[in-house]
């Protein structure tokens, strides 16, 4: 993984117990039902870069400093010997994130957490048998049961003036910043893998590899043209979200962009979807989550050419916990359940993470497929 900057800027969970041991292999032992899996996770950082040329906009193209590796889903009831294996992911050491809020195991009592101020030192507390969640509870045994509904988890900061952008400006451009989190996120439409058309309005045309390279992806998905880069999309032939509610932690920073008569804005932002299988009569329920370090700048049209009031790009990040990584690159986000994992060759592979842990910058994280502690 690397970040790439735009050309010509300066280089700007206790251990387990005998107890908690039986008590797990008894739950295997009876199908599971409550046991976490550890489904693949999915990792990806592509950085856009902002080309600033004779005062033009025109960034060079997203990049990745190694391909991926592709790993197979992998289930710890696929026998004793993986619930052997999957130990580590099962019971991750406890930690706190230094916030205040308490998540209960189903989760109809939690306290809702402060908003995110700075980044965690650590990442939220787990459960060692976290509930399963289910249609009526679909965030039940997730940290995500005490965070913010929605477009209510993007808070905006208090503008003003900057880089040489009035208060108001600099008001615009954070404004325009959370409506494309929430156009491109959390929007229904873009989330059954419709086309995002808010989203893209928000975002400057002149950027090549922005906008037009997003609007490439979205008619020929690929690897090197994925428009999950921006967007959460799911197959609606496949699964749904459950519920109306998606989860939503994170925060937004702003500064003097790369110029005289620029802003940027950081958003830095966690989403969780409850699934289910698109088929009638479906109830199982799995989580896919998804974090996002977006870098968007906004010019003052009087000194850059670019389109009055657009967002330009400048870096976006993302990583994918329970994402199938065998299908990457068609443009959807594919979650695994249970059921699918049914006669999987045990032993999970590749490096275990928290999706749910916002401590770390994802330019920092493994650019290649494992696994996940939990959904």
């Amino acid at each position: 993984m690397g970040t790439s900057t735009p050309e010509g800027r300066a280089g700007d969970e206790p251990p387990v117990t005998d107890a908690e041991w039986a008590e797990f292999l008894r739950r295997a032992g009876e199908g599971g039902r409550d046991v976490p899996v550890e489904p693949s996770a999915r990792a990806r950082m592509v950085a856009g870069r902002l080309r600033a040329e004779g005062g033009a906009t025109g960034p060079a193209a997203p990049w990745r400093n190694r391909p991926r590796k592709r790993r197979r889903l992998v289930s710890v009831l696929a026998g004793v010997a993986a619930l052997g294996l999957a130990v580590v992911g099962i019971w991750p050491e406890a930690v706190v994130d230094g916030l205040s809020g308490a998540v209960s195991a189903g989760g109809s009592d939690a306290v809702p957490l402060a908003p995110e101020t700075a980044r965690p030192t650590a990442a939220p507390p787990g459960e060692p048998f976290p509930d399963a969640p289910t249609l009526e509870e679909p965030f039940r045994g997730s940290p995500a049961v005490a965070w913010a509904d929605g477009a209510a988890g993007i808070d905006v900061p208090a503008a003003r003036a900057v880089g040489g952008m009035s208060k108001d400006q600099v008001a615009n451009a954070l404004r325009g910043t959370k409506e494309l989190l929430v156009a491109s996120n959390l929007d229904p439409a873009t989330l059954r893998g419709g086309h995002p058309a808010e989203a893209l309005r928000l975002l400057d045309p002149l950027q090549k590899d922005g906008r037009v390279l997003l609007e490439k992806g979205l008619r020929e998905p690929r690897e090197d043209q994925d428009p999950l880069w921006l967007l959460s999309r799911f197959d609606p032939a496949e699964v749904r979200v459950v519920g109306g509610v998606v989860k939503t932690r994170g925060r937004m920073t702003f500064g003097k962009g790369d110029r005289d008569g620029s802003v940027e804005i950081k958003a830095d932002y966690t989403f969780v979807y409850p699934l289910t299988k698109a088929k009638p009569g479906a109830d199982e329920v799995t989580r896919t989550i998804v974090r996002r370090e977006l870098t968007v700048a906004v010019y003052d049209p009087a000194r850059t050419v670019t389109t009055p009031g657009s967002l330009v790009v400048v870096v976006w990040k993302t990583r994918s916990g329970n994402s199938d990584c065998a299908r990457d690159g068609d443009g959807f986000l594919r979650p695994r359940f249970r059921e699918d994992m049914t006669g999987l060759t045990p032993g999970p592979s590749g490096p275990a993470s928290d999706p749910y842990d916002r401590s770390k910058d994802l330019g920092t994280l493994p650019d290649e497929c494992g696994t996940v502690t939990r959904t």
